[in-house]
């Protein structure tokens, strides 16, 4: 047996390090929380914001595999999330029966048309650089969302389209308590979805962790040395690309599958989900993948939350109408909490502690 490579026997020792770190030990406590969240608060608003910030986490860390591992910054992404949402809710709603198949292909041809539409941006635009590729993405994204209003026939327009989940997923479903735990269709639901966002994020990890994700990241370090070296970093990028708007429509499918209803407004605005975005990855950190998760905690739990606060400086300090007046614009203090973040993390919060503890 041929002796291992120096890189080879660093792989190995990495691999057995992951498992005995304190970094496996908190991932492996996220993933038990969960998994838990059901159990331990089973009111509706808890559940969903469990479940949302699963589905956006694995949305933010498809888009740091294009602007954290590949330096690739697109204002496009959020209509791939769009995309594969519309294509589950017009087969599983408007032009077909709710039922297991007609999910399955709505996820699927969500998929597939991101990828060619993926390809078509990344042969087109991927010649121009830096913020020009940004802005032919930001082109795109908008058209998208001005067809998507326009083809009312089509898509619903701006009253989008509902739909429902069949058999085992219905909210209607029930089975009754199993340990004295309440099994419903939106239970079955949420368990589905999170082995499904796991399986996504764990195909991300395997995606950056393979050779092809240090290319990536050496295409990021410096384009022109890895073209020096003889890589052909168009197709690199481009493949980059494909991958992440792919992962971004499953994404978007589950999300359809989660809240039955699409509409450009929630789905394809550059104003909302791509805001959205960016605020998250850059919370977070970019270049961390698990980052994504706790920037989109931080940004879903603020704006579930921070709207609260009026209602109880109402009831606790019924005589500061300036209390009320601050709190009522919440959006004021999500902003004073984003430049906070920014001061004291400045590679987002992942990001900057991984770099103090090293």
């Amino acid at each position: 047996m041929a002796p291992l490579s120096p890189l080879q026997r660093a792989r190995l020792e990495k691999g057995r390090r992951g498992f005995a770190g304190g970094s496996f030990s908190v991932k492996t406590a996220a993933l038990l929380f969960f998994l838990s969240v059901p159990v331990l608060f089973p009111s509706f608003k808890t559940v969903d914001l469990a479940m949302k910030i699963m589905l956006f986490g694995v949305l933010v860390a498809s888009f740091d595999i294009l602007l954290g591992y590949t330096g690739i910054l697109s204002f496009g992404h959020g209509m791939f999330f769009g995309i594969g949402a519309y294509c589950v809710a017009l087969l599983g709603g408007k032009y077909g029966a709710p039922s297991y198949l007609n999910l399955a292909l709505g996820l699927l041809l969500g998929g597939v048309v991101a990828a060619a539409l993926a390809l078509l941006i990344s042969f087109l635009s991927l010649r121009v650089k830096a913020i020009f590729f940004a802005m032919v993405t930001l082109a795109i994204a908008e058209l998208a969302m001005v067809l998507a209003i326009k083809l009312s026939g089509f898509s619903g327009g701006e009253d989008g389209i509902s739909m429902s989940m069949p058999g085992m997923l219905a909210v209607s479903f029930t089975v009754g308590k199993v340990f004295g735990f309440e099994v419903t269709g939106r239970i079955v639901t949420y368990y589905l979805l999170l082995i499904a966002c796991a399986g996504l994020f764990a195909s991300m990890l395997r995606f950056i962790h393979s050779p092809l994700g240090h290319v990536l990241e050496a295409i990021r370090d410096n384009v022109q040395r890895a073209d020096a070296l003889g890589y052909k970093t168009f197709i690199f990028q481009g493949i980059s690309i494909t991958f992440g708007c792919i992962v971004a429509s499953l994404a978007g499918g589950l999300y359809a599958m989660w809240v039955g209803y699409v509409n450009p407004e929630s789905c394809l605005s550059v104003s909302t989900i791509m805001l959205d975005i960016l605020f998250m990855v850059i919370i977070g950190g970019m270049g961390t993948l698990y980052g994504g998760i706790l920037g989109a905690a931080f940004v879903l739990v603020a704006q579930t939350f921070l709207p609260d606060l009026q209602h109880l400086a109402a009831r606790f300090f019924p005589h500061a109408p300036l209390l009320h007046n601050v709190l009522d614009r919440w959006l004021l203090l999500f902003g004073i909490l984003f430049i906070l973040v920014v001061i004291f993390f400045p590679k987002g919060i992942l990001g900057t502690i991984r770099e103090r503890w090293a």
